[in-house]
This record gives C-alpha cells, sequence and structure tokens, in this order.
C-alpha cells in the first residue's frame, strides 16, 4: 500500500544528493557560495551578541567557515552538508534533522531549502533545534531565478512535443518566504531578496554552469521521452531569440532570499495590543481624521 500521507513529492531528494556530490567533488568555482557565504558573515557581524554553539549547513569548504571562526573564536562551529566532503562533520538528512530540541544557538543554512519536499516541516525542525533567543540565518533561491531558462524550455518543449513538463524547479516567492518562517514559529522574522542578472555566451554555457554547481533540476516529474540533443538544441534556439543582448550574450536572472528568524524568548520585542495605542494617529501625522459614516 502506498503512503498518501505527508506532502506531496516534488523533489527526488536521492537525485539532489548525487547533484550535490558531483559537483563538490568536481571542485568547480561557485560564485554564488561566495557571494551569499560573504553576505552571512556581514549579517552575522552584525548581531551584537555571542554564540556558543553555531552550525553552517551546506558552506562550500573554505569558504564562509574560516571568516567565522577568525570572527567568533569562542563559538564551536559544527559543519554539516547532506553528502561527504572535505569540511563536513556531519551529514544530514535535511527532511529529518538529527538535532536534539533547544541544542543550537546559531543556524546559517546556505540554499538547498528550495528543494526540500517539506519546506514548512523543515522550518519547524529548525526552530525547535535552536535555544531560545537562538538565530536562524538562510539562503535559498526564490521567485524568478531562472525564468528565462524555464520559458525557453516551456516554449520548445510545447513546440516539439505539444505539451509540457516541469523543467525548471519552482522557486517560492520572496513573501512565501516570510509566511512560512511566521507558520514555523519564529519570531522577529526578515525575508529580502538580491536580484542578480549573470550573462553567459549561450544557453548551454548557462546549462553546463548549473550542472557543475549542483543545481540540475531534481524535479521527480520531469519528462524523459525527448531526444534530449534534440530539445536542448531548441531551448538554447528560444533562449537566444528572447533573451539575449546586443552582444549576442544571454541573460538569466538569479532571486536570491535571505532569511532572518528568532526563536521566540520572552525578552523579545512584542507587538502591542489592537487598542493599546495612546496617541491618535492623524495627531502623529498633524493631519485631520475623518471618520467614515456606516452604512448599517
Amino acid at each position: 500500500m502506498n503512503d498518501i500521507s505527508g506532502p506531496p513529492l516534488l523533489f527526488d531528494r536521492r537525485a539532489a544528493r548525487q547533484f550535490r556530490r558531483r559537483a563538490l567533488s568536481a571542485g568547480f568555482p561557485d560564485f554564488l557560495n561566495d557571494v551569499i557565504g560573504a553576505e552571512m558573515a556581514d549579517r552575522l557581524s552584525e548581531i551584537l551578541r555571542d554564540f556558543a554553539t553555531v552550525l553552517i549547513h551546506r558552506a562550500r569548504p573554505g569558504s564562509l567557515v574560516g571568516k567565522l571562526r577568525q570572527a567568533r573564536p569562542a563559538s564551536r562551529f559544527i559543519i554539516s552538508d547532506v553528502v561527504s566532503n572535505a569540511d563536513a562533520e556531519l551529514v544530514i538528512d535535511e527532511e529529518a534533522l538529527p538535532f536534539a530540541p533547544q541544542s543550537l544557538d546559531c543556524i546559517i543554512w546556505i540554499m538547498g531549502l528550495e528543494q526540500l519536499n517539506d519546506i514548512p516541516g523543515a522550518l519547524i525542525q529548525i526552530r525547535r533545534a535552536l535555544r531560545p533567543d537562538g538565530v536562524f540565518l538562510a539562503a535559498a533561491l526564490a521567485g524568478d531565478s531562472l525564468m528565462e531558462l524555464r520559458y525557453s524550455f516551456i516554449a520548445a518543449e510545447s513546440e516539439m512535443a505539444g505539451g509540457v513538463s516541469p523543467r525548471i524547479s519552482p522557486f517560492v516567492d520572496i513573501r512565501e518566504w516570510g509566511v512560512l518562517l511566521q507558520r514555523a514559529g519564529f519570531a522577529l522574522t526578515v525575508a529580502d531578496a538580491d536580484r542578480l542578472t549573470l550573462r553567459y555566451a549561450d544557453a548551454l554555457a548557462l546549462m553546463r554552469e548549473l550542472k557543475a554547481l549542483g543545481l540540475s533540476n531534481p524535479l521527480v516529474s520531469r519528462r524523459r521521452s525527448l531526444s534530449r540533443r534534440d530539445l536542448i538544441a531548441r531551448v538554447a534556439a528560444h533562449y537566444a531569440e528572447r533573451y539575449a543582448d546586443a552582444d549576442d550574450r544571454i541573460r538569466a536572472t538569479i532571486e536570491i532570499v535571505y532569511l532572518t528568524g528568532w526563536a521566540p524568548h520572552e525578552s523579545q520585542q512584542q507587538p502591542l495590543k489592537p487598542g493599546s495605542a495612546r496617541q491618535r494617529l492623524a495627531d502623529a501625522l498633524s493631519t485631520r481624521e475623518i471618520i467614515l459614516k456606516s452604512n448599517d
């Protein structure tokens, strides 16, 4: 009997781990990890408090880890990943975290949340693993990431097969990320995004880099019936027609959402109760209050 409980399985997690393992073993320069690592280091430096135990998940060897160890020598750092690598002390299942409740003071998660089948469940587990007033910092692909490649696949497959199947992973919108943090029980949540426009010689160069970075598509439902060579050729042609600049190089959009959430604690600032304001908004804005009559 098949178990139909739980969230739908959008992603092949075994394939995702294989892509990650292949990327790490190839040692391809990961510019996204460098960009995100620098941003994470800056964000953590703005938090003026100590964290006894810090988990860093999915950082490329030597990128973020060294900076944080130097900046916070008193902290104990635990390095984890979904596959074995040179720096990882712990290999974990991202959808079944092994951490005891309230065992970590800070969790830094670099990419990968966007390819989980149960993002709300993972966020709840992360929040439970944090001690009260612990902080969660994360980065994930979001929103319009790779929209040009997605539309080019849709156009090519519609033309060749009369229908389409998912070829590019769906990405959660930045506003929905904020909602997910709140649903998971985080306090003082923040979700903001950086939008990058990358340029490549052609769509084939883009796809080669995505593969090298371990960002190949792990969707369960991707179609395999079409000849890959013929399909990719049409995708590249559509991409060049729609998204090439004057110098014939193509554009690719990457949107990175940065997430911040705190495990609740009584010392944190609390929202005021409705009706507790001591000053009229009209007075604060130096304007005249207009009371609307009810239609009842």
